[in-house]
């Protein structure tokens, strides 16, 4: 199995993951030409796709849903709630390429299975994927205001996390936001910040983990070298050993990562 964050940030969020035969384009929130360039930097075709699975209604994830599943003729797979909010704001697709994906739901596409769990949002039903292939495990998780007991339950003792690391709470507090936005992130179903992910992420770690990549960082609120200094102290307090077995990646709003194996 292999993966890159093509983009991540409030300006757009897309991953790829492929195992064998399939691959799949977690969320779209670009455009089709940008996505298109993401695609160029990792050397993959959208073409190749096996469909585009998506995590929630919000236009930095969907943004480019519409426009690339037309164009490939891809299937799109999201929850119903999701379909329904999502629907009037990605365009005409074709009844063959719309599919239920259903919270807490298992879908197998050859060696690959696609777990759906439920995260903490402010959309009609937020969910994000686990990745299976035998015994590797992928992590899928951002834009949720908390990480439950019962998500800690589903993602624990993966091998590689894409993890939400979206703000530093003082940077937020002192920055430019209207308090009604402030709030709306710091709540339960906002976005989590440097020092909460670092504790979700302690008590999920286990002994195959190796990767984990910091992902969708404000723009305002937040900077990758903060966001990694902040993650990592807290690892390292709560008794993970960083670069010795764990490793923290970057992700950027324009930029993919290099295609990781797992």
């Amino acid at each position: 199995m292999r993966f890159s964050v093509l983009a991540s940030g409030s300006t757009g969020n897309a991953i790829f993951v492929e195992s064998g035969e399939h691959s799949f384009l977690v969320d779209a929130g670009l455009s089709g030409k940008q996505m298109e360039g993401l695609f160029q930097g990792i050397e993959r075709k959208m073409s190749d796709l096996t469909g585009i699975l998506v995590t929630h209604e919000h236009s930095d994830h969907i943004k480019g849903v519409g426009i690339v599943a037309r164009k490939y003729k891809l299937p799109i797979y999201a929850n119903e709630k999701t379909w329904k909010a999502m629907d009037p704001l990605i365009g005409e697709i074709p009844i063959e390429q719309k599919f239920h994906f259903d919270m807490e739901t298992v879908k197998t596409f050859g060696d690959l299975s696609i777990e759906s769990f439920g995260v903490s949002h402010d959309a009609a039903e937020p969910m994000f994927y686990v990745f299976h292939e035998g015994e590797k495990k992928l992590v899928l998780i951002t834009d949720t205001g908390y990480v439950s007991d019962r998500m800690k339950g589903i993602i624990s003792n993966a091998d590689s996390y894409v993890f939400e690391s979206n703000h530093d709470v003082q940077m937020l507090r002192m920055g430019k936001y209207p308090w009604n936005i402030k709030r709306r992130i710091l709540s339960d179903v906002g976005h989590v910040c440097n020092e909460d992910a670092a504790i979700a992420m302690s008590e999920v770690i286990g002994d195959r983990t190796k990767h984990i990549y910091l992902a969708h960082l404000s723009l305002d609120n937040n900077m990758k070298d903060l966001a990694r200094m902040s993650v990592g102290q807290t690892l390292e307090s709560r008794g993970v050993g960083l670069g010795e077995q764990v490793h923290l990646f970057d992700t950027d709003p324009r930029i993919p990562t290099k295609l990781m194996a797992i």
